[in-house]
């Protein structure tokens, strides 16, 4: 199969005009017209994913987070990214990245953990232009309301996460209803769950000045930029092994957090 036609599936899904401006989502190693028999799926490319590649026979590595994300001046094997990089191109492993226009198409992540936490009417939380269906977040509802803790826990153990950051929980026991998500760096879109009156914001990376802006209206929750994120390989599975039955597609098992914790 050419690259071409396995890229044209996922971008039918989440397409490349959808990425935002700073983004470099797409083909990053490799020609569209090269031949590729196996992909493997993982949330970045590092040396150990590279190395699963390797010995799956895997010839190219579909991420969510693309691994040149600046401009490179040199490859001198200096970095992980230029190692990297200059092995997939002497391996003949190719690289391709959906990143933010995984993120703001319909269905796309947030909607996932939206999905997997169980939030019923669901709709994009930062619009994206006229198409209200485009876009960062969603908010939705719970089927019942839930305390704050319950759902956390729930957050936590679902997404496998080693620590939750979360702001002041409200004085009066509120329950938990309404529930806006982003995933990954989710700062800039505090004042849009607030807007919506989201009881909670679940996001990651979050600053220290962040959780006081919830004023006591909205509960905020860091769960991890690659806790929220994993569910990108579940996405792109989906995608793949439903619209090519016959293409090779691995979920990575080497695709890991880089942050530890102490617990």
């Amino acid at each position: 199969m050419k690259i071409r036609e396995l890229t044209d599936i996922i971008e039918s899904f989440a397409p490349l005009s959808l990425q935002e401006s700073y983004d470099n989502s797409g083909l990053i190693v490799g020609c569209p017209d090269d031949e590729v028999h196996a992909a493997l799926l993982a949330v970045d490319v590092t040396e150990e994913v590279m190395d699963e590649a390797e010995r799956e026979g895997c010839d190219i590595i579909i991420t969510h987070h693309p691994i040149i994300f600046h401009p490179l001046k040199r490859f001198n094997s200096k970095t992980y990214v230029e190692r990297c990089v200059e092995r997939a191109i002497r391996r003949g492993i190719a690289l391709y990245a959906c990143h933010t226009n995984l993120d703001s198409t319909p269905n796309g992540m947030s909607w996932q953990v939206g999905a997997m936490i169980g939030l019923e009417s669901m709709s994009v939380l930062q619009p994206r232009g006229a198409d209200s269906s485009v876009g960062f977040g969603v908010v939705g509802v719970l089927p019942r309301a839930e305390s704050a803790m319950a759902l956390l826990s729930r957050v936590k153990s679902i997404f496998e996460v080693g620590a939750i950051r979360y702001s002041d929980l409200p004085s009066d026991d509120r329950l938990v209803r309404r529930v806006a998500i982003c995933t990954g760096a989710g700062g800039s879109l505090i004042d849009d769950a607030l807007a919506v009156d989201a009881d909670l914001y679940i996001t990651a990376d979050l600053r220290y000045n962040d959780f006081m802006r919830g004023e006591n209206r909205m509960i905020l929750a860091d769960i991890g930029h690659f806790e929220s994120e994993f569910c990108a390989i579940r996405i792109l599975f989906d995608i793949i092994s439903k619209n090519l039955h016959t293409f090779a597609v691995r979920k990575s098992a080497c695709s890991r957090n880089p942050i530890h914790y102490l617990v």
